[in-house]
Order: structure tokens, then C-alpha cells, then sequence
């Protein structure tokens, strides 16, 4: 394998990181949430909210690269969740902004819908 192909992989990969407070468990996102990184996602969060114990669940998105459809996809199933989200980045706060609304949309919906 060339230092090519061994440098797409590297970019191509999602790290979450778990930071535990007494009062915070925080997932920290750095990389790309696209194709099987998104289930990954998805299942971390399970797990955390399981084992939180009390605290709050927080994902912080300050250093994603990329987000395809999939990702924006489970971000906004979490955002549904009552999962909260931080992130400072230009791309990572339009992303969630867009998210924010599309989530208050189905909410709408679904009171129309009753």
C-alpha cells in the first residue's frame, strides 16, 4: 500500500472522543461523518446515553471536516433525541443551524398532523 492510499484513509476517518464530568458526558467529533462513520456515531451516542448516569449528553462538532446526507441525517435524529450539540466552526454552525430548523419543522408537522 502507497502513502497515498494510506493518507486517504486517515482523512477519511471519524475519532469521537468521550470527556466525562460530573455533570457532562461530551462526545467530541474530529474528521469526517460520512458512509459507515455514521452508524458509528449513532452508536456511540446509545451507548453514552445509556451510561451517562445522570448527566448531561452534549456532542461537540468543532472539528468535522465533512458531513454527507447520511451524517446531517443522524444529526438531526439526535437533535430529535433532546441531544445537545456545540460547535464554533463556520461549517459545523451552518450545518447545525440548517438542522435546528428542519428539526422545528417536523415538530410543526407533526402538531398539524394531530
Amino acid at each position: 500500500m502507497g502513502l497515498a492510499s494510506i493518507a486517504v484513509r486517515v482523512r477519511a476517518m471519524l475519532k469521537i472522543s468521550i470527556h466525562d464530568t460530573p455533570s457532562q458526558r461530551r462526545l467530541m467529533l474530529e474528521g469526517r461523518l460520512i458512509g459507515p462513520w455514521v452508524a458509528e456515531l449513532r452508536s456511540a451516542c446509545k451507548e453514552a446515553a445509556a451510561d451517562r448516569h445522570g448527566r448531561e449528553l452534549i456532542v461537540e462538532m468543532n472539528n468535522l471536516s465533512a458531513i454527507s446526507q447520511e451524517g446531517e441525517n443522524v444529526l438531526l435524529e439526535l437533535l430529535s433525541e433532546g441531544i445537545k450539540f456545540r460547535c464554533h466552526g463556520v461549517f459545523t454552525k451552518l450545518i447545525l443551524q440548517q438542522l435546528a430548523r428542519r428539526a422545528r419543522a417536523n415538530v410543526q408537522r407533526a402538531k398539524e398532523n394531530k
